[in-house]
C-alpha cells in the first residue's frame, strides 16, 4: 500500500462515516415529536403511526396488541413529550456552554503553559537540534515543537469539546423520539434510540479521525522529512482530548449523580413516589444529568482515549524502521486499523437495525450483545487484510535502547489480542451487571435483610468482578510487549478501540433509553409504554457498564503505551523497583486515584446533601404538590446540581494534570515513573469494581421494581422494605461509579515528554 492508497483510504473512511451518521440522523429525524393526524374512523386529533405486525402476540408486553395507545398516549401525551424534550434539551444546553466557558479560559492558560514548559527545555532555541532517534540528522527546533505540541493540544482540546456537544444534542434530539416509538412497539424504539446512539458513535469516531489525519498533513508541511518532531508534536493532540474529557466527565459526572441521589432518596424512599415522577422537583435535573454526564461526558472521554492510544502509537512507529524510511502508510497503520474499523461498524450496526430487527422485548439484550460479537469477528478480518497491506514483512522497532526485529503478522496478533481482551471485558462486565445472571439476583435477594447486607453483596460482586478484566488485559500487555514492544501496547489498546463506534452506540443507548423512560412517566402515558422503555432502560443499565468496562480496558494499555513513550523519549533503559525513589513514587501513584475517587464522591455528596434538603423543602412547602395540583421548581434543582459540578470539577482535575509536573520537577524522573506505574495498576481495580458494583445495585433495584419473575416478585413490590434497601444501595452505586475514576489512569501520562 503506498503514500497515495493510504492517503485516499484514511479521509474516506472518515467522510463514510460521517454521511453514515447523517443518514441515521435522518431515520430518527422522521420520527416527529409533535406530529399529529386524523384518521378517518374517529380518531381525529391523534397521532397516526404504522403498525408493528411482525411482533409475535405472546411475546407482547401483558399480552396486549401494539395497535394505537387511548387515553395517556394521545396528542396531549405527544405535546407534554415535546415539552419536557425540550425543558431538558435547555438544561443540558445551559450546563455545556456554562462548563465550556470555564474550560476555555483553562484551555489556553494549560496551552501557554505546555509552550513554556517545552519550549525552555532549550530556552527557546530556534536552531536546529540533532535528532535523538534518528542518528547524523538535525530536528527542528525546540521552540517550533512547543508551538506546534501547543496548537495540537489546542485542536484535541476543540474536537473534545465538540465530541461532548454533539453527542448531548443528538441524545436530547432523541429521547422523546423514543418514547413515541415505543407505542408502536419495542422494536421501532429500538431501532430509534440505537440508530441516536449510532450517530454519536459515528460523528465522534470519524471526527477524531478526519481532524488528526487533517493535523498530521499540515503538521508535515512545515516538518517534511522530520517526523520524529512532527509525530512528538502531535501527542498534543490526545493531550488536548484527555485533559478536556477529564474535566466534562468530572464535572458531568458529579451533576447527574447528584441529581440521581436526591431524586432517588426523597422521591423513592421518603415519599414512595414512582421514579421520574413529575412531581418530583429534582426529576428534569436527573434526565438533564444523563445527557451532560453519560452523553456529553462519555463522549469526549472515549474521544480522548482514542486520541490518546493513536497518538501514542503513531510516535513510537515514527521511530521505527519504517518511520525512518519515511513509509507513510506503515506509520499511519493505527489511523488505517481505525479507518478499518468505521467500515466494520457500519456492517455491524446494519444488523441491529436492518437485517436482524428486534421484534420481542426478549431480544433487546441479545441484540446488543451480538453487536459485540459481530464487530469483534469483522474486525478481526478486517485488521489482517489492513496488516498485509500496509506494514512491510519485517521492520524494527524501539525496545528501550535496542531494536527489536518484529514482523507484520506480530502486530496483527497485537490488533486481535486487544480486540478479543475487549470481548472478554464487555462480556464479563454483563454478566456481573444483567439481572439475567445470578450475581445481580444474589444482590437484589440480599436486600431482604436491608441495606447493610445489600451494600455488602454490592461490594464483594465489584471487587470479584476486577478478575478476568485484569488477567485480559495482563495476558494482552505481556503478549503485545513480547510481540512489538511498547508498540505492541499501544497497537493492542487502539485494537480494543478500533470499534469505538459501535461501543459508543451501544453505550449512548443506556442514557437515551432512560430519559425516554422518564419522558413516558412525566408525560403520564400508558403503563405499557413505560413497561418497554423499562425493558429498554434495563438492558441500558448494561451496555453503560460494558462501555465503562472498554473505556478501563483501554485506558490501562493506553496509559502503558504512553508510559512507554514517556521512558523512551527521556532515555530511560531500566526502572529499578528496588531504588527507594522508584517505589516511594509506586507507592504515591498508587494512592492518587483513591485521592482522586475521594474527591468526586465527596462532591456528589455535598451536592446531594443540597439537592435532598431543596426536595424536601418543596414537598413541605408548595401547597398540593404531592397531590399533583402544583407544579415543582424544577429550575431550583437544576441550579443546584449545575453550581457544584462547575464550583467542583477543577480541583480533582488539577490533582490528576499536576502530579506528574510537580513529581518529575522536584523529584527526577525515576519518582515519576513510579508515580506512574503506581497509579496504572491501582487505578484500573477502583475503576472496574466501583464500575460495577454501582451497575450491579441499580439493576437489583430495577428488577425487584419489574417483578418479571416469582423471585422478583417475592422481594416487591415498590416501597417494600427489600425494595428501599435496594434503593439505599443504588445511590450508594451512584457515587461510587462518578465516570472520572478511571481518568486518573491515563491522564497523567499524557503529558508530552521531553528529553
Amino acid at each position: 500500500m503506498g503514500f497515495s492508497t493510504a492517503d485516499a483510504v484514511i479521509p474516506a473512511c472518515a467522510v463514510i462515516g460521517i454521511a453514515f451518521a447523517a443518514w441515521q440522523w435522518f431515520l430518527v429525524a422522521k420520527v416527529k415529536v409533535s406530529a399529529y393526524a386524523s384518521t378517518g374512523n374517529g380518531g381525529l386529533g391523534r397521532p397516526v403511526f404504522r403498525q408493528e405486525d411482525e411482533e409475535d402476540e405472546d411475546n407482547r408486553i401483558g399480552g396486549e396488541s401494539d395497535d394505537e395507545e387511548d387515553g395517556g398516549d394521545g396528542p396531549a401525551a405527544v405535546a407534554r413529550c415535546a415539552e419536557i424534550q425540550n425543558a431538558i434539551s435547555v438544561g443540558a444546553n445551559s450546563f455545556l456552554f456554562t462548563q465550556y466557558k470555564y474550560l476555555a479560559a483553562f484551555t489556553v492558560i494549560f496551552a501557554v503553559v505546555i509552550f513554556l514548559f517545552l519550549g525552555s527545555v532549550h530556552r527557546f532555541s530556534m536552531a536546529s537540534q540533532p535528532c535523538q532517534y534518528t542518528k547524523g540528522k538535525m530536528c527542528k527546533p525546540a521552540l517550533a515543537n512547543a508551538a506546534f505540541t501547543t496548537a495540537a493540544f489546542l485542536l484535541g482540546a476543540v474536537t473534545s469539546f465538540v465530541s461532548g456537544y454533539l453527542g448531548m444534542r443528538i441524545a436530547t434530539f432523541a429521547n422523546a423520539r423514543t418514547t413515541l416509538e415505543a407505542r408502536r412497539g419495542i422494536g421501532a424504539a429500538f431501532a430509534t434510540e440505537f440508530r441516536s446512539g449510532a450517530v454519536m458513535g459515528f460523528l465522534l469516531s470519524s471526527l477524531g479521525l478526519l481532524v488528526l489525519y487533517i493535523a498530521i498533513k499540515l503538521f508535515g508541511l512545515y516538518y517534511r522529512d522530520d517526523w520524529e518532531g512532527l509525530y512528538e508534536s502531535i501527542t498534543g493532540y490526545g493531550l488536548g482530548g484527555s485533559s478536556m474529557a477529564l474535566f466534562g466527565r468530572v464535572g458531568g459526572g458529579i451533576y447527574t449523580k447528584a441529581a440521581d441521589v436526591g431524586a432517588d432518596l426523597v422521591g423513592k424512599v421518603e415519599r414512595n413516589i414512582p421514579e421520574d415522577d413529575p412531581r418530583n422537583p429534582a426529576v428534569i435535573a436527573d434526565n438533564v444529568g444523563d445527557n451532560v454526564g453519560d452523553i456529553a461526558g462519555m463522549g469526549s472521554d472515549l474521544f480522548g482515549s482514542y486520541a490518546e492510544s493513536t497518538c501514542a502509537a503513531l510516535f513510537v512507529a515514527s521511530i521505527s524502521s519504517f518511520g525512518a524510511d519515511h513509509d507513510f502508510a506503515a506509520v499511519c497503520y493505527p489511523l488505517l486499523i481505525s479507518s478499518a474499523g468505521l467500515v466494520v461498524c457500519l456492517a455491524t450496526t446494519l444488523f441491529a437495525t436492518d437485517f436482524f430487527k428486534v421484534k420481542t422485548v426478549h431480544a433487546v439484550a441479545p441484540a446488543l450483545k451480538l453487536q459485540l460479537l459481530i464487530s469483534t469477528v469483522l474486525m478481526t478480518v478486517a485488521a489482517l487484510v489492513v496488516t498485509f497491506a500496509a506494514l512491510p514483512a519485517r521492520f524494527t522497532m524501539f525496545d528501550f535502547g535496542e531494536e527489536k526485529q518484529v514482523r507484520n503478522w506480530h502486530l496483527f496478533l497485537c490488533v486481535a489480542i486487544g480486540l478479543w481482551a475487549g470481548l472478554a471485558i464487555g462480556f464479563t462486565t454483563e454478566y456481573f451487571t444483567s439481572n439475567a445472571y445470578s450475581p445481580v439476583r444474589d444482590v437484589a435477594d440480599s436486600c431482604r435483610t436491608g441495606a447493610a447486607t445489600n451494600v455488602i453483596f454490592g461490594l464483594a460482586l465489584g471487587y470479584k468482578s476486577v478478575i478476568v478484566p485484569v488477567l485480559a488485559i495482563a495476558v494482552s500487555i505481556y503478549v503485545s510487549f513480547t510481540l512489538a514492544s511498547i508498540y505492541g501496547i499501544a497497537i493492542a489498546a487502539l485494537g480494543m478501540l478500533s470499534t469505538v463506534a459501535t461501543g459508543l452506540a451501544i453505550d449512548a443507548y443506556g442514557p437515551i433509553s432512560d430519559n425516554a423512560g422518564g419522558i413516558a412517566e412525566m408525560a403520564g402515558m400508558s403503563r405499557r409504554i413505560r413497561q418497554r422503555t423499562d425493558v429498554l432502560d434495563a438492558a441500558g443499565n448494561t451496555t453503560a457498564a460494558i462501555g465503562k468496562g472498554f473505556a478501563i480496558g483501554s485506558a490501562a494499555l493506553v496509559s502503558l503505551a504512553l508510559f512507554g513513550a514517556f521512558v523512551s523519549r527521556a532515555g530511560v533503559t531500566v526502572i529499578n523497583v528496588l531504588s527507594p525513589k522508584v517505589f516511594a513514587g509506586m507507592l504515591v501513584g498508587a494512592m492518587l486515584p483513591y485521592w482522586f475517587s475521594a474527591m468526586t464522591m465527596k462532591s456528589v455528596g455535598s451536592a446531594a446533601l443540597k439537592m435532598v434538603e431543596e426536595v424536601r423543602r418543596q414537598f413541605s412547602t408548595i401547597p398540593g404538590l404531592m397531590e399533583g395540583r402544583a407544579t415543582p421548581d424544577y429550575a431550583s434543582c437544576v441550579r443546584i446540581s449545575t453550581d457544584a459540578s462547575l464550583r467542583e470539577m477543577m480541583p480533582p482535575g488539577a490533582l490528576v494534570l499536576l502530579a506528574p509536573l510537580v513529581t518529575g520537577t522536584f523529584f527526577g524522573v525515576p519518582t515519576l515513573a513510579g508515580l506512574l506505574a503506581g497509579a496504572l495498576v491501582s487505578g484500573v481495580q477502583v475503576a472496574i469494581s466501583a464500575s460495577n458494583s454501582g451497575g450491579a445495585w441499580d439493576n437489583a433495584k430495577k428488577y425487584i421494581e419489574a417483578g418479571a419473575s416469582e423471585h422478583a416478585k417475592s422481594l416487591g413490590p415498590k416501597g417494600s422494605e427489600a425494595h428501599k434497601a435496594a434503593v439505599i444501595g443504588d445511590t450508594i452505586g451512584t457515587r461510587s461509579r462518578t465516570p472520572p475514576d478511571r481518568r486518573s489512569t491515563y491522564s497523567s501520562s499524557s503529558w508530552p515528554s521531553s528529553p
